[in-house]
Protein backbone atom coordinates (compact mmCIF):
# COMPACT_ATOMS: atom_id res chain seq x y z
CA UNK A 1 0.00 0.00 0.00
CA UNK A 2 3.08 2.57 0.96
CA UNK A 3 4.23 1.63 -2.44
CA UNK A 4 1.47 2.88 -4.32
CA UNK A 5 0.79 5.80 -2.11
CA UNK A 6 4.37 6.73 -3.18
CA UNK A 7 4.51 5.97 -6.58
CA UNK A 8 0.69 8.25 -6.67
CA UNK A 9 2.74 11.15 -5.16
CA UNK A 10 5.65 11.03 -7.71
CA UNK A 11 3.84 10.73 -10.35
CA UNK A 12 1.77 14.11 -9.20
CA UNK A 13 5.42 15.47 -8.17
CA UNK A 14 6.82 14.67 -12.09
CA UNK A 15 3.36 16.35 -13.48
CA UNK A 16 3.40 19.43 -11.41
CA UNK A 17 7.11 20.01 -12.16
CA UNK A 18 6.52 19.50 -15.59
CA UNK A 19 4.26 21.87 -15.44
CA UNK A 20 5.87 24.73 -13.84
CA UNK A 21 8.98 24.17 -14.80
CA UNK A 22 10.38 23.19 -11.90
CA UNK A 23 12.80 20.58 -12.60
CA UNK A 24 13.73 19.56 -8.76
CA UNK A 25 10.26 18.47 -8.00
CA UNK A 26 9.76 16.68 -11.38
CA UNK A 27 13.11 14.49 -10.27
CA UNK A 28 11.96 14.91 -6.90
CA UNK A 29 8.91 12.95 -8.21
CA UNK A 30 11.03 10.26 -10.45
CA UNK A 31 12.29 9.47 -6.85
CA UNK A 32 9.50 8.96 -5.65
CA UNK A 33 7.60 7.30 -8.01
CA UNK A 34 10.98 4.34 -8.59
CA UNK A 35 10.95 4.33 -4.47
CA UNK A 36 7.47 3.74 -5.02
CA UNK A 37 7.32 0.82 -7.60
CA UNK A 38 10.42 -0.64 -5.55
CA UNK A 39 8.11 -1.02 -2.69
CA UNK A 40 5.90 -2.44 -4.22
CA UNK A 41 7.95 -5.26 -5.74
CA UNK A 42 9.48 -5.61 -2.43
CA UNK A 43 6.05 -6.66 -1.25
CA UNK A 44 5.02 -9.26 -4.09
CA UNK A 45 8.33 -10.83 -3.18
CA UNK A 46 7.81 -11.35 0.37
CA UNK A 47 4.43 -12.33 -0.08
CA UNK A 48 5.74 -15.01 -2.56
CA UNK A 49 8.55 -16.18 0.02
CA UNK A 50 5.64 -16.52 2.83
CA UNK A 51 3.52 -18.68 0.56
CA UNK A 52 6.44 -20.74 -0.54
CA UNK A 53 7.36 -20.86 3.25
CA UNK A 54 3.83 -22.24 4.41
CA UNK A 55 4.02 -25.09 1.76
CA UNK A 56 7.28 -26.11 2.72
CA UNK A 57 6.01 -26.32 6.30
CA UNK A 58 2.56 -27.58 5.69
CA UNK A 59 4.99 -30.34 3.43
CA UNK A 60 7.34 -30.85 6.51
CA UNK A 61 4.61 -31.38 8.50
CA UNK A 62 3.36 -33.97 6.53
CA UNK A 63 6.80 -35.73 6.63
CA UNK A 64 7.07 -35.67 9.92
CA UNK A 65 3.53 -37.30 10.33
CA UNK A 66 4.54 -40.41 8.10
CA UNK A 67 7.71 -40.71 9.90
CA UNK A 68 6.05 -41.39 13.44
CA UNK A 69 3.60 -43.93 11.82
CA UNK A 70 6.55 -45.72 9.93
CA UNK A 71 8.33 -45.68 13.56
CA UNK A 72 5.07 -46.66 15.54
CA UNK A 73 4.63 -49.39 12.92
CA UNK A 74 8.44 -50.65 13.13
CA UNK A 75 7.88 -50.35 16.91
CA UNK A 76 4.88 -52.71 16.78
CA UNK A 77 6.52 -54.90 14.49
CA UNK A 78 9.66 -55.51 16.53
CA UNK A 79 7.49 -56.25 19.48
CA UNK A 80 5.58 -58.61 18.27
CA UNK A 81 8.50 -61.18 17.36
Amino acid sequence: MAGKIEKSKGKVKVAVGSLTGNKDLESEGKIDRRTGEAKEKIGRAKSKVKGTAEKVKGTAEKVEGKAVKAIDKAGDAARRK
